[in-house]
């Protein structure tokens, strides 16, 4: 070998090697096995953060994968200091809240809700004709100190404007809602805090690989399918969360089972504070909570509108309710849907 094809040798080896570290592979924390319990009135949630098992994940503070149907889901109940993202995977959700915000949710779309200063709201499911359940996530994410007490909002982000990859001849579909993975991004604003959240599908034989900030917790848990195994040797079945140390920068997982494996990860820049949690108000000290509750309670300080306020889906949602205040007729869904998908195709040309 001459000595410019050895330099260019030893050069490659090195290369090889410098990526292999850049690409260090996060070892997982724990696995916490999501069991069903009852929550709200009369539906069900799968919950893996807010357990004893893992009372919480920097940024984040509970996360449920729940279901509901009929009349049966979360009637109005008050918030504070917290942001809230919800995913909708199967069938469709009704909201609304006290300061006048309403809505339908669909498979597929989601919702992010700061909580802030205090807000009541209801999440309600709508029915379906085949009597199937609503079925969705959500993910409690701490807000930092500063924004405790900032104003109440929301915003929504439909199924059609959330990227899809796809890839291994169709074996490996990637929903990039927030964050980059193979070459699309798609950075969103899901709350105050940061937040990467990608919600992926595998056949059978399919591999998945990410790329992870090192700054940021990051959990996958699994919602369908038995075949997962994450780095080559460690299987994560369905209703499990799988929890990640912060000692790389990489992820790779492959489906070695017979059918389809659905999982979201997510991750979020870790918060340097000090939190406490009860109930559904978030806060920095007990005093707060305490207040938050008095608040609540007498309809003052950011909870007045609950004085006068009246639920209109808490007792179910029908379909003139639909059709009229909650603006979620599927034709004229349909009709915003195809108009972003055009402006998306005049942009690309």
């Amino acid at each position: 070998m001459t000595r410019v094809a050895l330099a260019a040798f030893i050069s490659i080896i090195l290369m090889v090697a410098q990526a292999t570290e850049n690409m260090k592979l996060r070892t997982i924390k724990t696995i916490v096995k999501a069991i069903e319990r009852p929550e709200g009135a009369g539906a069900t949630v799968r919950r893996s953060i807010g357990v004893g098992q893992m009372r919480k994940f920097n940024p984040f503070l509970m996360f449920d994968h729940f279901s509901s149907a009929g009349t049966n889901g979360f009637p109005h109940h008050p918030h504070l200091g917290q942001e809230t993202i919800t995913l909708i995977t199967k069938g469709a959700m009704a909201h609304e809240d006290f300061t006048g915000s309403k809505g339908i949710l669909y498979a597929g779309d989601l919702q992010f809700m700061t909580a802030g200063r205090g807000i009541v709201h209801s999440e309600m499911p709508v029915q379906q004709e085949d009597g199937s359940p609503t079925v969705g996530l959500q993910l409690w994410v701490d807000l930092p100190q500063q924004l405790k007490e900032t104003e109440p909002r929301y915003r929504d982000l439909r199924e059609w404007e959330v990227p899809q990859v796809v890839e291994q001849d169709g074996k490996l579909k990637v929903k990039v809602i927030s964050g980059k993975s193979y070459g699309v991004e798609s950075v969103k604003d899901l709350a105050y805090t940061p937040v990467q959240y990608y919600h992926v599908t595998m056949k059978p034989g399919a591999k998945f690989e990410q790329d992870l900030p090192e700054d940021y917790n990051f959990f996958l848990y699994v919602m369908e399918g038995d075949g997962l195994v994450l780095n080559e040797n460690s299987p994560v079945g369905q209703f499990d969360n799988a929890f990640l140390n912060r000692d790389g920068n990489h992820i790779s997982g492959e489906n070695t089972g017979q059918n389809d494996v659905e999982f979201i990860l997510i991750g979020g820049e870790i918060l340097d504070q000090h939190t406490v949690h009860y109930g559904p108000f978030v806060a920095s000290n007990t005093p707060r909570i305490e207040k938050a509750f008095a608040d609540f309670q007498y309809g003052r300080n950011g909870f007045e509108n609950v004085k006068t306020w009246n639920s209109l889906i808490s007792e179910g949602v029908t379909k003139e309710m639909i059709e009229g205040e909650l603006d979620g007729n599927l034709e004229k869904r349909e009709k915003t849907r195809q108009a972003y998908l055009q402006r998306n195709a005049k942009d690309e040309l």
